[in-house]
């Protein structure tokens, strides 16, 4: 069975910057951390690896002691059983794909004619074996990160870290090679740790997302909890737009059994939808003119955040609205009010699922 992690990091950085994480990541179970550049995500990455000592606080893989200054405890990077897959994949550029993926099992003692027949089968498994022989510069972002993933994988590490793995890809490969990485993180028996600061990432690839805003957790729970609950002014930005799937054609995206009307008209088959909560505008009467979409609901949930207001509607899209307090008093809502919600459609994003 494998094992969990259990951690708990604190590091002083100079400036006065300090990290203050716990991370609880059962097996089978993959964890975000989401936040901003500068708010230690790639610190907590470092220490999990083994590259910065801890000053205080423990890292433990089942019953493995990874990391305890006060006990004087530390397994230095190259003896932990941890995959680690860096933001740029740093594939080393003197190797082919193949002798990059092998070189980890080389390293732990793995004779050269195994090594390489375990990381070609793996290669194969990623749908990438033909650029076995292919040098790093030669290959594609998305290519280069389904090898440094390989070599990640190859040598079935205990504990799997991502960091940032998609964010050097294009849109259309970045939205291809999600689904890609999220297969092979379900087939990861052990605990993972995905480290990003896009928001989409973290919702669809997490079980659990962490917010971490300077060196501190603000908000843990569920991709829905961080949505539409938050809990800071920087989680309700992060958290912005709502997240819809469904299927694209002819300008329309049908999400369940509600048609959209888009402004991208060559969107076609499974898309991700995308409206910012500033972009729904709410009405006691059904609107005039001819905004594209325009629908009755009702209020599920009011959530004040300083100088502005989300609102929650119900059926037939669970959707969250922005509004300023004062267009929160003129519309008098109170949970339950039928309220009427228009949006257009040059104000809905679609990106091919």
């Amino acid at each position: 069975m494998s094992a969990g992690l259990d951690a708990r990091l604190s590091i002083a950085r100079a400036g006065g910057f300090r990290l203050q994480v716990d991370l609880a990541i059962p097996a089978g179970r993959t964890v975000a951390l989401l936040g901003p550049n500068g708010a230690g995500k790639s610190t907590a990455v470092a220490a999990l690896a083994g590259l910065v000592p801890l000053h205080d606080g423990h890292i433990r893989l089942g019953t493995k002691t990874l990391d305890d200054p006060e006990n004087a405890r530390f397994v230095a990077p190259e003896k932990r059983r941890i995959g680690v897959v860096f933001q740029d994949y740093l594939l080393f550029p003197h190797l082919s794909a193949l002798d990059n993926v092998a070189f980890g099992l080389r390293s732990t003692g793995t004779g050269r004619a195994e090594a390489r027949d375990r990381a070609i089968a793996l290669l194969s498994r990623l749908e990438v074996g033909d650029l076995a022989e292919s040098m790093p510069a030669e290959l594609s972002g998305g290519q280069a990160q389904r090898i440094a993933l390989a070599r990640a994988l190859v040598t079935e590490p205990e504990l799997l870290l991502l960091d940032e793995p998609l964010a050097a890809l294009d849109v259309t490969t970045r939205a291809r090679l999600r689904h890609l990485l999220s297969d092979h993180l379900e087939a990861f028996p052990g605990p993972r740790l995905l480290i990003t600061h896009e928001p989409t990432e973290a919702f669809l690839l997490a079980d659990e997302i962490h917010v971490i805003e300077e060196g501190t957790i603000t908000q843990t729970g569920s991709p829905d909890d961080i949505r539409l609950r938050p809990r800071t002014p920087y989680i309700a930005d992060l958290a912005g737009s709502n997240l819809l799937t469904g299927r694209a054609a002819g300008g329309e995206v049908t999400v369940g059994d509600f048609t959209l009307r888009v402004a991208d008209t060559a969107a076609d088959g499974a898309v991700l939808a995308t409206i910012h909560p500033r972009a729904i505008s709410l009405h006691l009467q059904r609107p005039e003119g001819s905004p594209r979409n325009t629908w009755q609901t009702s209020i599920m949930r009011i959530d004040h955040h300083g100088d502005r207001v989300r609102v929650q509607v119900a059926d037939p899209l669970h959707l969250t609205a922005e509004i300023t307090p004062g267009a929160m008093d003129a519309l008098r809502l109170v949970l339950g009010s039928p309220v009427w919600l228009s949006v257009k459609a040059t104000e809905i994003g679609v990106e091919a699922d």
